[in-house]
């Protein structure tokens, strides 16, 4: 490969990945999908990093998939989009669900196609006032891919849902927090050090709590009430037996932060 197609960046607790295609808009090819998740699975399992931020390098997020490389054939010669979606879209969207720890999209410029899917695969969403959201799947006469169609009828409902894949039209930012498709929009002199502030706060976090919490919410999604009280019981038995939640009572009435270990 002639460059680096993500970069990576740890300080502090904080894993910077940067997808580093910006000549072609970030747009994914195999090769970057096989580098990103070859550098998710190793911050997944560095003790050092407690967050990780996936952003673009260069002015977009993601273009999406990359559509001037040679599409996937059958024997027949028709084109076979399935190969891509099982050898890469697919197992990337089940490693950001799974993700241990704590993952954070800045959209730092637009997030169009599978790459606005990926971005939702992320726990938190941030954009600069300036980023886009776009599934613009039908456009080019196909369907909404890499976890979207099950991903955005759960955040918007279901009726936004088809508007906007079958409309492909594209979404502000402002539109898409309005939506709860972003949790915050920021100028875009100030995002960088705004995802750096939040990626701070959540290493200084109880990480073991945070985890459960991703865990208890993913959960909801397929569990009945009484499921998911349940869960909740297991969960909060666990969490109080967790040096963290002594010094976050003793923190507390100590009137002072806490120092979770």
């Amino acid at each position: 490969m002639s460059q680096n197609l993500v970069t990576l960046a740890i300080a502090d607790g904080i894993a910077r990945i940067g997808l580093n295609r910006p000549e072609k808009l970030n747009s994914f090819n195999s090769d970057m999908h096989a580098a990103l998740r070859d550098t998710l699975e190793a911050c997944a399992e560095n003790d050092a990093v407690r967050v990780v931020i996936l952003t673009g390098e260069g002015r977009a997020f993601s273009a999406g998939q990359d559509l001037t490389v040679d599409l996937p054939r059958d024997e027949a010669g028709q084109f076979d989009l399935s190969i891509p979606l099982a050898r890469d879209y697919n197992p990337l969207i089940l490693m950001l669900a799974n993700f241990p720890k704590v993952t954070i999209a800045a959209l730092n410029g637009p997030a169009v196609g599978a790459s606005m899917n990926i971005a939702l695969a992320c726990d938190i969403v941030l954009a600069t006032r300036s980023a886009y959201l776009q599934e613009g799947f039908a456009k080019i006469a196909l369907v909404p891919d890499a976890g979207g169609t099950w991903i955005l009828p759960r955040l918007v409902g279901l009726k936004r849902a088809l508007a906007l894949c079958l409309t492909a039209d594209p979404v502000t930012a402002e539109e898409a927090a309005a939506m709860g498709l972003v949790y915050k929009v920021y100028d875009d002199a100030t995002f960088a050090g705004e995802v750096a502030a939040l990626a701070r706060r959540m290493v200084a976090g109880p990480a073991s709590a945070l985890k459960q919490i991703k865990q208890a919410l993913n959960a909801s999604l397929d569990n009945d009430l009484p499921q998911q009280l349940d869960l909740e019981l297991k969960l909060q038995f666990d969490a109080g037996r967790h040096p963290d939640f002594m010094e976050g009572v003793l923190s507390f009435r100590e009137k002072r932060a806490p120092v979770f270990k």
